[in-house]
């Protein structure tokens, strides 16, 4: 049973910032790219970002590029979002997923894994 479980969500005021974790229990963590996505209730679940399996290469979406940064650590089965210069609209559930590549073609169900998800709030 592969589980990945996210960390570090909360609430934080705009121009926060704060560092989501996902820890993955799986054997091999170096064979997966590692994405995150958010979601709002009532709108469609939304790409964020992705690493490579080796850490070497990421992806951004626009609306996160130079604020957001994704990083894993393979040694501790961890990727992170660090989220700086955060708005209100970063508002979202946020969760962790495990696929064959980091890319923005990639569509939800591509992903072999998800995590449950972490609740971060940023209030004006």
């Amino acid at each position: 049973q592969v589980q990945l479980v996210e960390s570090g969500g909360g609430s934080v005021q705009a121009g926060g910032s704060l560092r989501l974790s996902c820890t993955v229990s799986v054997s091999h963590f170096d064979d997966y790219a590692m994405a995150w996505f958010r979601q709002t209730p009532g709108k469609e679940r939304e790409w964020v970002g992705c690493i490579n399996w080796s850490g070497e290469s990421t992806s951004y979406a626009d609306f996160v590029k130079g604020r957001f940064t994704v990083s894993r650590d393979n040694a501790k089965n961890t990727v992170y979002l660090q989220m700086n210069s955060m708005k209100p609209e970063d508002t979202a559930e946020y969760f962790c997923a495990a696929g064959k590549m980091c890319s923005i073609l990639l569509r939800p169900e591509d992903y072999d894994y998800w995590g449950q998800g972490t609740p971060v709030t940023v209030s004006s």
